[in-house]
């Protein structure tokens, strides 16, 4: 990985020739909710939604086909799950009657309300600089212990080359803190297609670690780096709700031209706590040759490495008046091509984290020998599983169709 401070967060890519068990439930009886979520009045899917059981720090995200599936421990004695998203109502559904079948869960949007503000300021910047300030009442000084699913997937064209899976345990410092945050592997899994992948193996560096360097309110420093807003044009585009509260848009954009790539993308700002509640951005790639030294660490002589786009999406989700980290996602599509050959190919890399579940008692630092490095390739760390039941009862991300195929065809290579 390349060290420097505002683009440690970029994901490392190798492209080389030749090839919380403390927060991860006790082994209790649970009921599982499983179902999609679609638009009440067009019956699209809503994908990336928060599904959590209220009071409980429980939770998951559906897939990108509007998916999902929940796990709850039956001594939590819990009788809703909620389900939020941007601009639907939030939404609670019985627990008891959605158990054990597939549902379909129907969303309303919701209308925004205009409400008074009692302090309105003058432009978009100064609401981003607010909501900056108000770090300390908005987000925890206190030290969380989390647990998370995190997946990551590499294709070639239109083909998987691996897909890795991990529960992971997750140290979540004060955002007052300077400490960093810290991950652990609790269980996790792997399948690769090396036959398709033995020509050029590509690799992704960082793994859960970096995901959690993506966390924009705690790392300032790092990817859009707030703290030099200077960089930036600042620019309202509407108000949207996130659980059922109005919420400004902030476009920004790259205000100056700098030896790294800056970013373009929108912060979604409470308009009642001033807190940062999402942010989506892309790395700015109109200068290719640049923005490729930013990702490529090590590739042969030869190859041509052209980033083709990028996306990144970073939520939060309130508590009790706190926001925690709530959910990462990162997509990344880059063209690799051989000078004097005929040999071009397209990849995909996308790598994804949830939050699913959070307490505050207990919380422990982890031993070093156990916390996973930024300069560790995940798919090197985790052995090959086929176990479809291999989870258990701890929360995952449902996969997707392609995924769910992907496996069950990289499984069968594996078992060759």
């Amino acid at each position: 990985m390349k060290t420097n401070s505002r683009h440690l967060v970029s994901t490392g890519i190798m492209c080389m020739l030749f090839a919380l068990s403390g927060v991860t439930f006790a082994q209790n009886t649970f009921i599982t909710v499983q179902g999609h979520l679609k638009d009440s009045k067009t019956g699209e899917r809503i994908s990336y939604a928060t599904i959590t059981v209220p009071n409980t720090g429980i939770g998951t995200v559906s897939n990108s086909d509007g998916e999902f599936i929940l796990k709850i421990s039956n001594s939590l004695n819990a009788e809703f799950f909620e389900v939020s998203h941007l601009s639907y109502k939030t939404t609670r559904f019985s627990i008891s009657d959605a158990a054990g079948k597939e549902n379909t869960f129907f969303l309303e949007i919701q209308p925004v309300e205009l409400k008074e503000i009692p302090v309105i300021p003058k432009d978009a910047r100064e609401i981003v600089e607010m909501a900056l300030t108000k770090r300390r009442e908005n987000y925890s000084v206190v030290p969380n212990m989390m647990s998370g699913f995190y997946r990551e997937s590499i294709m070639q064209n239109r083909d998987y080359l691996s897909i890795s899976e991990a529960v992971v345990d997750i140290y979540k410092a004060s955002y007052t803190s300077m400490q960093d945050d810290q991950v652990r592997v609790f269980k996790a899994r792997k399948g690769s297609n090396v036959k398709k992948a033995d020509t050029l193996l590509v690799k992704l560096q960082g793994g859960p670690n970096i995901m959690m360097l993506l966390d924009i309110v705690k790392n300032t420093d790092l990817s859009i780096a707030f703290d030099s807003l200077d960089n930036y044009q600042w620019d309202f585009i509407s108000v949207v709700n996130i659980d059922d509260k109005p919420n400004w848009i902030i476009e920004f954009s790259p205000n100056v031209v700098k030896e790294e790539p800056l970013y373009f993308g929108k912060l979604y700002i409470s308009q009642e706590s001033l807190a940062i509640t999402r942010a989506e951005f892309r790395l700015d790639l109109r200068d290719s040759f640049t923005a490729s030294r930013f990702f490529v660490q090590k590739k042969p002589a030869g190859l041509i490495f052209t980033p083709a786009s990028t996306s990144y999406l970073v939520s939060y989700k309130e508590d009790k008046g706190k926001y925690y980290f709530n959910y990462v996602r990162v997509d990344l599509k880059f063209k690799c091509d051989w000078k004097k050959r005929l040999f071009k190919n397209n990849y995909t890399i996308v790598s994804e984290l949830a939050v699913t579940g959070r307490r505050e008692d207990h919380v422990e630092r982890f031993p070093n020998q156990e916390v996973y490095k930024t300069s560790m390739v995940f798919t090197e760390k985790v052995q090959d599983l086929t176990d479809m039941d291999f989870w258990g009862e701890n929360n995952i991300i449902e996969p997707e169709k392609s995924i769910e195929e992907a496996i069950r065809k990289l499984s069968k290579t594996m078992q060759k």
